[in-house]
């Protein structure tokens, strides 16, 4: 028997049947975005924070360790920190993480890079943190063994104005609060007349983390988009 199919019957969807099939989507991928979107969202600024306070912590340890080798005539972490502040505009900061290896301790205290293509982390290296001037000896190396992206700092000495704190002149420290009563004879960190040093520190994404262009083509100056910006301090 053969059955003949009903002039009534169609194949798809028609248009309007189309255009609400769209609209209900349309609907649940709105609230599926008001659900979600913001726990996603606050989970990204987590993960942000915690490299914030990362490179943060980093910066200020370093500004103030005196390191065997590598930090030059400075007798007190007050005095490097002092000079690398005035210094970084023409001095650039880099900090990043690099896989050490722990059975290698350098004469500062750092690790020897550990640049072999295998090995188990925690055993074989171990990631660090660490801070360097673009002079620094051991940069060169350390980039060969680099874990995530390379930042730089630029530090700028914060001064009362009379209302608030504000950046001061880079590549200056003066005595950020002239109205008290005591004076700044020098440009050196003897005749600096507080205990503390505010800075500003904001922090910028390398673009190239190669050695090569660290060396010859990083201009802290051009750089205008910080990824973020702490206020920190250090203490005679």
């Amino acid at each position: 028997m053969r059955f003949n199919r009903s002039t009534t019957g169609r194949d798809g969807f028609t248009l309007m049947e189309t255009v609400i099939a769209i609209g209900v989507l349309a609907v649940l991928l709105t609230a599926f975005l008001a659900v979600f979107g913001p726990a996603a969202q606050g989970i990204r600024r987590a993960v942000s924070v915690q490299d914030a306070d990362r490179l943060a912590y980093a910066l200020e340890k370093e500004l103030v360790t005196l390191r065997s080798g590598s930090t030059g005539s400075y007798t007190t972490g007050f005095e490097k920190a002092y000079n690398w502040i005035k210094e970084s505009a023409d001095e650039p900061l880099l900090i990043y993480q690099y896989k050490g290896d722990p059975k290698s301790i350098r004469e500062d205290g750092t690790m020897e890079p550990y640049t072999e293509s295998v090995g188990t982390a925690g055993e074989d290296f171990i990631v660090q943190p660490v801070v360097r001037r673009r002079g620094s000896p051991e940069l060169e190396q350390e980039l060969k063994a680099l874990q995530g992206r390379v930042f730089t700092a630029k530090l700028t000495q914060l001064v009362f104005n009379g209302e608030s704190w504000v950046k001061g002149e880079a590549g200056q420290i003066t005595d950020p609060t002239p109205d008290d009563g005591d004076t700044m004879a020098g440009d050196n960190v003897d005749s600096y007349p507080e205990a503390v040093i505010a800075f500003s520190a904001e922090f910028f994404s390398v673009p190239n983390a190669s050695f090569q262009y660290i060396q010859s083509k990083l201009n802290v100056d051009n750089l205008t988009n910080p990824v973020f910006v702490r206020n920190l301090a250090v203490r005679r």
